[in-house]
């Protein structure tokens, strides 16, 4: 089949259910389950050690940036990681399809671990973030574009199917911040780094064993580019690089003003993205389920707006504030970032299973969204009780519990938000409605990266409660709007 031209199969045409199921979904869930274990084991286990590579001392290994730019610089390379997807999922429609993006954003990221083990200092750093970024912004739109293709529209699996897809996602995420944590610990960070360069190969290399299984529909192009407008294209691509590039030169873009470009960036990205779906020819139908999804995306882009922090002001407040002893020993500061895979695990089959038990009967999607948001603002506000309790003051145990919350809440709102994004799709946008659900998570982790800055270990109460109180009222603002969303979402629950 020509890579610019449309399959005439349905996107919602599912391989046939009989034969071999992966714990009673289709087989080939396996794949993309297998490549998104390694490649978050990678992403993971590099983000777990690569805020205290920027702010640690240089006699303590790190670059001795301050933390507020360190944590601005997470939160920016955060956003831009899902500000990217709307490349990757451009790429994947018009050009190439999902498999042939994930297979060759795959190799990008691998190249960024690469790069972040053997350059040393701010170089490795800009290089490898920004290879990591540009990547993992191909490679999410297009893996969740590939396990929704394996379902029908009305499948009951599929949001099961989602939670077990996220299963493998925090197997990985577990595992990689575990090991290179220890890594760090004994050897150093770049040591560190390489181990997650070596988890990208694995996945890229099972991807690609695998990859000829998966059905046709995820190598269809579904809006195939007018060949015509590529030089027009390259162009503009040329154009974009010019201007970061003398934007970086001129001091219009510093580390000091880096997150809140992102975040007006991704502002302007989202209210564009919106407007050219709305108005590029979709059905009645189809108009109305993209009005639908503005509700969702602003609750779940306040929900990572605080769940991000996990990797800004919980690291911090890991390193600073939480004891970390034991059994005697001190574990490192990176394994903070496993304890919420380690509930993710646990609970991700009972809420697959929870679903596919109700079936029809399980909560619609807006009402998931605003419980979800809303128990993320509850998650905040239970470090209140631990304000004052002095440098490592806070035991490991409240800590597990808050992130437990921070799971329950996860489990409500994100493999849900993914599910849904395929399922109110138009059909000429499949892989960038994806996409745009991206840009609420990049929407929230670049604001991430903004609110961070303001966090101080000596003054905690005033943070977590502004921040825990808008959130549960976003929440109960989307369970009461809930039944309207969800009319327009036509028959989508």
């Amino acid at each position: 089949m020509s890579r610019t031209t449309p399959s005439h199969k349905s996107s919602t045409e599912q391989p046939d259910r009989g034969g071999r199921t992966f714990f009673g979904q289709p087989f080939e869930l396996s794949t993309p389950f297998a490549v998104e274990l390694w490649e978050r084991f990678s992403f993971y286990g590099m983000q777990g050690i690569v805020l205290l590579y920027m702010y640690y001392t240089v006699k303590n290994g790190g670059l001795g940036i301050s933390e507020g730019v360190a944590t601005g610089i997470m939160g920016a390379y955060g956003g831009a990681v899902y500000l990217f997807t709307i490349i990757g999922a451009w790429i994947a429609d018009r050009l190439l399809g999902a498999d042939r993006t994930l297979f060759g954003s795959a190799v990008v990221v691998m190249l960024g671990h690469i790069a972040l083990a053997l350059i040393p200092g701010v170089a490795g750093v800009g290089v490898g973030l920004v290879l990591i970024a540009l990547g993992s912004g191909g490679l999410k739109a297009t893996a969740t574009t590939i396990v929704g293709g394996l379902y029908r529209r009305d499948d009951v699996r599929r949001d099961a199917g989602f939670s077990l897809y996220y299963l493998g996602v925090n197997l990985g995420a577990f595992a990689g911040p575990l090991l290179t944590g220890l890594l760090q610990n004994t050897l150093g960070f770049h040591y560190g780094f390489g181990l997650a360069a070596v988890g990208m190969a694995a996945g890229l290399t099972q991807y690609a064993v695998r990859r000829k299984h998966l059905p046709e529909v995820v190598r269809d192009v579904t809006n195939p580019v007018d060949r015509r407008r590529l030089p027009l294209i390259v162009v503009g691509a040329v154009v974009a690089v010019v201007l970061v590039v003398v934007a970086v030169l001129t001091g219009l873009l510093t580390v000091d003003t880096l997150p809140l470009v992102v975040v007006a960036v991704v502002v302007l990205a989202t209210i564009g993205y919106f407007v050219v779906i709305l108005s590029s020819g979709i059905t009645p139908q189809e108009r109305s389920r993209v009005f639908a999804f503005i509700p969702l995306f602003i609750g779940s882009a306040v929900f990572w707006s605080l769940y991000q922090q996990q990797f800004t002001v919980v690291t911090i407040y890991s390193d600073q504030r939480l004891d970390r002893s034991v059994f005697g020993s001190e574990m490192p500061v990176s394994w903070v970032t496993s304890i919420n895979p380690v509930f993710i695990i646990v609970l991700s089959g009972v809420f697959a299973a929870l679903w596919t038990r109700l079936g029809d009967r399980q909560p619609s999607t807006p009402t998931k969204f605003g419980l979800g948001t809303g128990i993320m603002g509850v998650a905040f506000l239970l470090f209140l009780p631990f304000v004052g309790t002095g440098e490592n003051g806070t035991p490991l145990l409240a800590l597990v519990g808050i992130l437990l919350v921070f799971t329950l809440a996860e489990l409500l709102l994100s493999p849900v938000g993914q599910s849904v994004a395929t399922k109110l799709a138009p059909a000429k946008f499949q892989t960038q409605m994806v996409a745009l659900f991206f840009l609420s998570v990049s929407l929230g982790t670049a604001a991430t990266g903004v609110l961070s800055q303001y966090y101080d270990p000596e003054h905690e109460a005033p943070y977590f409660t502004v921040l825990g109180l808008v959130a549960v009222a976003v929440g109960v603002v989307l369970l009461l709007v809930a039944k309207p969303v969800l009319r327009l979402m036509r028959g989508i629950r």
